[in-house]
């Protein structure tokens, strides 16, 4: 199948960046044809060329600035699919989140473009169904969505031991501003007695300036600015870094905690390179794994802490729980997973 996926900047360094690849990979190595339509493409000679079967894309307003949806409405009537990304019905993200869209129950626009069948055949999003950030879509809308989880590449991710990455504990994530307190409270602490490594992004002042400037340079698709930052990881490492440590922390954003129905990459990815987590307690990973057989999760922060130091200090109790967490992955949890999932979607 010749599959088009939309992503206006491929110059990513934040999350986009491994998800973008986890679906190429999956897609090419399960025999597809896969193109990526740019902000520096032009959309009907792109179409004209590659003809795809399925286009993937979103209804963020980053991406819709591209999007000619009449023109993609006549390649729709021609047999194309179009498989949209949604956002939060009712977004708890505030307005400083630049990237972020706002809540879609008032976006008049992207309601009217969905309720008239322009924006997409059929519409997904990370979120399981009973999360109550997405409650009025399908009553506004008149379509249902999809939840398609996010999950790791089994591509890129080629564990092996590196004495470059060798750690007591590790974390691989950006810092974002509402996890600030619990790094400070629990995560830095744990340097004093541990051997602690975080890689990511915006960990300093100059790399989240940076960061704002490159996002700047990527919305408005600006040559000298959209690549300003380069990855501070290959893509390969994170496999090397979690294969290394003894405790990959994983951590998430206190919005995801409370409503309990998306989590991040991490949550996979760990496991699968064969690395042990600790994760803290979102509702909807205990729908993905059975708890403290194939995943540790702190009830509570405290919980979590706790659950760092003790596996720490029993290695014995970390390996079977490794092994299972790794098996479900592989038969559960992978990109080439979710391809299949989508394929079965648009084939209904």
């Amino acid at each position: 199948m010749r599959i088009a996926y939309h992503l206006p900047s491929t110059e990513s360094i934040y999350a986009y960046r491994t998800i973008y690849n986890g679906y190429k990979n999956a897609f090419e190595d399960l025999g597809h044809e896969f193109h990526t339509f740019t902000a520096d493409d032009d959309l009907a000679t792109f179409l004209d060329i590659h003809k795809p079967e399925l286009f993937l894309t979103s209804t963020h307003y980053y991406y819709r600035r591209y999007l000619d949806f009449k023109l993609l409405k006549r390649y729709r009537d021609a047999g194309m699919k179009m498989f949209t990304k949604i956002d939060f019905w009712d977004s708890p993200m505030g307005k400083m989140r630049i990237n972020e869209a706002k809540s879609m129950k008032d976006d008049k626009e992207v309601i009217r473009l969905i309720q008239s069948g322009l924006y997409g055949d059929y519409f997904h999003h990370v979120v399981e169904q009973d999360d109550q950030r997405m409650n009025g879509f399908e009553k506004i809308t008149g379509y249902p969505f999809y939840t398609v989880p996010l999950a790791a590449d089994k591509i890129a991710l080629n564990a092996k031991l590196s004495q470059r990455f060798v750690a007591d504990i590790s974390y691989i994530g950006t810092n974002l501003p509402d996890k600030k307190e619990f790094f400070r409270k629990y995560v830095f602490p744990l340097d004093d007695k541990y051997r602690l490594k975080i890689y990511g992004q915006d960990w300093t002042f100059y790399d989240k300036a940076l960061g704002l400037v490159q996002k700047f340079g990527q919305l408005y698709n600006i040559k000298p600015l959209k690549s300003i930052q380069k990855p501070k990881l290959k893509l390969g490492d994170e496999a090397k870094i979690y294969r290394s440590s003894l405790v990959s922390i994983n951590v998430h954003e206190r919005f995801q905690k409370i409503y309990g129905g998306d989590c991040n990459e991490r949550t996979f990815k760990i496991p699968f390179c064969k690395g042990f987590e600790v994760v803290d307690n979102v509702a909807c990973i205990s729908r993905y794994f059975v708890p403290d057989k194939e995943i540790v999760i702190g009830k509570t922060d405290s919980d979590w802490l706790e659950k760092v130091e003790y596996y720490l200090k029993n290695p014995s109790k970390r390996e079977k729980i490794i092994e299972a967490g790794y098996k479900r992955v592989v038969k559960d949890h992978t990109y080439h997973s979710r391809v299949k999932q989508i394929l079965e979607i648009i084939k209904q």
